[in-house]
């Protein structure tokens, strides 16, 4: 792959860098936005990477965020207050499959050797229409292909989440792993029990929302070893392949694709310190009933009642193990429309009435209160207040 003469680079970016370089220092654009420019895909979120130090990138800026500073990142907004990564070049001096200790006064080859993967280690200066490509990350994207740079255990062994991170380029891009990198990855895998619930959930999550097929990614998984360690619970290749919807859905929720692509979704979930309303999500859809009863708009009804906000989840749910829309979508959407009462505070009597009405306060106020909703959800014209106050009495 030959290199254009100039790629297209937002204003404010190149701002930044004329910045650096008229301060005395160098300022390249780097990572994924270079990837993905050079595949065709046009990008407006470019980092930078430059040989000022944090400080100096700081002192330099008058609006600026210490995005991490630890690790020599600095954000600076733009004009528009649009904030951009400027990064000083680095070299790791110290790793532990989580963390790495980094040192500056590097160079732009150095940093660059520090990287993943050869497709992110190209380098565009956004002035001088310059390219610096020490690994042929051209090449292997020309080939389509994902190597690491360098020695590829040596890369896994900085920072186990590479392994994942590897994973979730091949399913996006739909590249080949070059098989010395795949065959380092694979016996790294067992460190990836060293990384944090939260490190592991973002690559998760972010793999669910971008592989190109759903499929291939968690193969993907299971071949390398990672579902091993932090999924046992996927589930087999002969289950996902009877789900006609699961390989490419337009929408990608990580909390409906994780309950579809795994047993005990709730504890995996867990596990992945997903938010407690994700989980509880979850428990919802796992929960259930997965559709009405029947084709009645009153098996509609109840089956909404049951779900309660569970029901768009549900929906989709369904569609992706069936491959087809919901049928009972048209009496869903009827439904709501009607405003039909599925909820207790929907009742036209509150608890307050009940106990006025000679219900005695305590459970038996509740207990009523679901059997009154149970006869207005089956017979919506029975919600005014006089005839279940009625029948609120016949209860008692």
């Amino acid at each position: 792959m030959g290199f254009p003469e100039r790629i297209p680079i937002p204003e404010e970016v190149v701002a930044i860098a004329r910045a650096l370089e008229a301060a005395g220092h160098e300022a390249w654009c780097v990572g994924g936005a270079i990837r993905d420019t050079l595949l065709g895909n046009v990008q407006k979120d470019f980092d930078l990477a430059t040989s000022a130090r944090p400080e100096q990138v700081q002192a330099l800026f008058p609006r600026t965020v210490a995005v991490g500073v630890r690790y020599g990142t600095v954000g600076v907004f733009d004009r528009e207050r649009v904030l951009h990564e400027v990064t000083t070049f680095r070299q790791d001096v110290k790793t532990d499959g989580r963390h790495a200790e980094v040192a500056y006064g590097v160079s732009l080859e150095e940093d660059l050797a520090r990287r993943d993967f050869t497709i992110n280690a190209i380098a565009y200066h956004p002035l001088r229409g310059e390219w610096r490509d020490p690994f042929g990350g051209a090449e292997d994207l020309e080939r389509r292909r994902l190597r690491a740079v360098g020695d590829p255990a040596a890369r896994f062994r900085e920072d186990y989440l590479r392994v994942l991170r590897a994973l979730r380029f091949a399913a996006r891009l739909e590249f080949a792993v070059d098989p010395p990198t795949w065959d380092a990855l694979c016996a790294a895998a067992d460190g990836l029990a060293q990384l944090s619930a939260e490190r592991v959930r973002d690559e998760w999550a972010k793999g669910l929302s971008t592989a190109n097929s759903l499929r291939r990614f968690l193969s993907l998984w299971r071949k390398a070893g990672a579902a091993a360690v932090w999924l046992p619970q996927l589930v087999s290749e002969e289950e996902l392949a009877a789900w006609p919807g699961a390989d490419a859905p337009a929408r990608r929720d990580p909390v409906v694709l994780t309950v579809l692509f795994c047993r005990d979704a709730v504890s995996v979930m867990s596990r992945l310190r997903m938010s407690n309303a994700e989980v509880a999500r979850a428990a919802a859809l796992v929960a259930g009933p997965a559709a009405p009863a029947g084709q009645a708009t009153r098996d509609v009804r109840r089956w909404l009642a049951a779900v309660d906000a569970a029901a768009d989840d549900l929906i989709e749910l369904w569609q992706l193990r069936h491959g087809r829309p919901f049928p009972w979508a048209a009496a869903v959407a009827e439904v709501r429309a009607s405003g039909a009462p599925l909820r207790r505070g929907e009742l036209a009597v509150s608890g307050q009435d009940l106990m006025a009405a000679g219900i005695p306060p305590g459970p038996a106020v509740g207990q009523a209160l679901e059997r009154l909703l149970a006869l207005v959800v089956d017979d919506p014209t029975l919600n005014e207040r006089e005839r279940l106050l009625a029948r609120a009495r016949e209860i008692a």
